[in-house]
């Protein structure tokens, strides 16, 4: 699987050929499709360079899919990994994140695999750039879809790097009609699927901390 990785504060092409750090400092995609905001709790203190898979994980954020066979509570709500300060610093040991299919505006064919942190997906707009929840709540309110624009992403400058959105222009109808005939492809539903669980067809940037996503003003 193409992916998109975000290590080190630098933009990767990781794909079966190899790793490529992209020498700039925004991407350009288009998201095809996404799995909605999940959780993740990983064992251990976190490296990032080590590959490991996730102990306990949710793909509702509310409680542990039914193949956890590592349970750390019933409920997500009520669990001792989902407490401040139970993570490194005051953060949560149990984590968020959502997966994205994208392609580059410049290449519609290959499909890669981005996976937004939590820190890519809440907080507040600065000078136009938005989290991806807000990204996402900005462009219903303009009764677009983000399958229809091309994004570009940035990594907001702080004391952790943290990935931005913001819109740049609107697809033309060519580049629609291809999006839409990917969104079929079963690289888009590898790309947002939790390997840890099996492939289920997802409502993305569904209701997650007070945030719903209109997907009727999309359609």
């Amino acid at each position: 699987m193409r992916k998109i990785s975000i290590r080190g504060g630098e933009f990767r092409k990781v794909t079966p050929d190899g790793e490529v750090v992209l020498d700039q400092d925004t991407v350009d995609v288009i998201i095809v499709d996404a799995a909605s905001i999940a959780r993740m709790y990983y064992s251990g203190v976190y490296e990032e360079s080590a590959v490991s898979a996730p102990i306990c994980w949710s793909s509702t954020t509310r409680q542990p899919d039914p193949n956890v066979t590592d349970r750390q509570a019933p409920r997500c709500f009520d669990c001792t990994q989902n407490v401040k300060g139970s993570g490194q610093g005051n953060s949560r040991a149990c984590k968020f994140s959502q997966r994205l299919a994208v392609v580059f505006e410049d290449d519609l064919q290959n499909i890669y695999q981005l996976q937004l942190p939590a820190t890519a997906l809440f907080g507040d707009a600065k000078r136009g750039w938005m989290s991806m929840q807000n990204y996402a709540k900005h462009l219903a309110k303009h009764d677009t879809s983000a399958t229809m624009v091309v994004t570009r992403i940035i990594f907001e400058e702080s004391y952790i790097p943290r990935l931005r959105f913001r819109p740049m222009r609107v697809l033309k109808d060519a580049e629609i009609k291809e999006v839409v005939e990917l969104q079929s492809k079963p690289e888009v539903s590898e790309a947002i699927a939790m390997n840890v669980r099996p492939i289920t067809k997802v409502i993305p940037f569904t209701e997650t901390d007070g945030f719903v996503f209109n997907e009727a003003k999309i359609s």
